[in-house]
């Protein structure tokens, strides 16, 4: 595959739709930056590179990947711009779902999830409605397509009939163990209680933070709430809403917690306890979609959303500092087996399925 070896009768064309490229973006953000990322130091030189991204967000690229830059936008207008003719191309891998009517020769798409179809309740009824659009296109008329997990392939051979690759997912770049000095930091930036449990995220209700408040309150723990919402009328009562955290702090903010908590009802992969994980925490998720699969047994995986299963969990975990430290070990080692270099060799591995060398001229 690599052009030192081979003929190459013309230059070979990779682009990106990377309309979800954010600085500090989160889930299918945090895939478009890691996997851009991993990839551009794998890049062979006959390769030119490029993403259709946000002008803001250009300068987030790696500098072996040239921006296409498209206005600022969200809702129907991003989806429009994505599905907006783009320059010939050999290979275009839209990575969240998108792919544009015309341009490439051969096409692949990241399909995160299939929650429009599976959870619509969650969403306005007319996004749900458009996405769902979205994602039969692209699954109609993709080359080939990568789910992030097993379940989320599953739901799509049961939905659309088609048979995905699937490339999971890996820690971000920013996900380490804080010092003690970091968490002395953080502690005291945000004024935390001496013992908590911690859940990261939108505060929506899929994400069931209802259950997490209750449940840490049943084990005489505080509740802790970062990221959109959490510091508004949304949260639940009695938890402690830090709103949008910066990310640097979120290593010691893990670090700090006695549990991280994750009690989503639907994940097409999950990457906020893989990040805790990453960060040393001792986690306890939902037993549901992706995570079974993301967290191994580097967690402790709930059935359910009884608040007292939940509370008796927190409980215990607080009450034994030996299980405590051995449930935080065996959540490292599993985020420590994963890469997102590994990801993007196999992501490449997908390009040459659709053609790209044999497209152009490869002998």
């Amino acid at each position: 595959m690599i052009c030192g070896r081979v003929r190459v009768a013309r230059r070979l064309s990779l682009a990106f739709g990377a309309l979800t490229l954010e600085r500090d973006g989160t889930g299918v953000g945090t895939y478009t930056r890691e996997l851009l990322s991993a990839m551009a130091s794998l890049l062979p030189e006959c390769l030119d590179v490029s993403a259709l991204v946000q002008a803001p967000s250009a300068d987030c690229l790696p500098a072996a990947i040239e921006a296409w830059q498209v206005p600022q936008s969200s809702g129907i207008r991003r989806a429009v711009l994505g599905k907006l003719p783009v320059p010939r191309v050999d290979v275009f891998h839209g990575l969240d779902a998108d792919l544009p009517v015309s341009g490439p020769r051969a096409k692949v798409a990241t399909i995160h999830d299939m929650s429009v179809f599976d959870t619509p309740w969650a969403y306005p009824a007319i996004r749900a409605r458009g996405e769902r659009l979205l994602v039969r296109d692209s699954l109609r008329r993709a080359d080939a397509v990568i789910a992030v997990s097993e379940f989320t392939a599953d739901r799509i051979r049961d939905l659309a009939g088609v048979e995905p690759i699937v490339i999971g997912l890996a820690p971000p770049s920013w996900a380490r163990c804080a010092s003690p000095a970091e968490i002395v930091a953080v502690r005291e930036k945000y004024a935390l209680p001496s013992r908590f449990v911690l859940q990261v995220g939108t505060v929506e209700p899929r994400k069931r933070p209802d259950v997490v408040a209750a449940a840490a309150r049943g084990a005489g723990l505080a509740c802790v709430l970062a990221g959109k919402n959490s510091d508004t009328s949304a949260a639940p009562a009695g938890a402690i809403g830090l709103g949008y955290v910066d990310r640097a702090d979120l290593p010691a903010l893990y670090g700090a917690a006695t549990v991280v908590a994750y009690a989503s009802e639907y994940e097409g992969f999950g990457l906020p306890p893989l990040e805790a994980m990453a960060c040393g925490a001792a986690v306890v998720a939902s037993d549901v979609g992706a995570l079974p699969d993301v967290v191994g047994d580097g967690a402790v995986l709930i059935g359910g959303f009884e608040v007292a299963e939940w509370a008796d969990e927190f409980g215990d975990l607080a009450a034994g500092p030996a299980e405590l430290a051995a449930l935080r070990r065996a959540g490292l080692a599993v985020a420590q087996s994963l890469s997102w270099r590994d990801a993007a060799r196999r992501t490449l591995a997908v390009y040459e399925s659709v053609g790209l060398w044999a497209r152009t001229g490869v002998a």
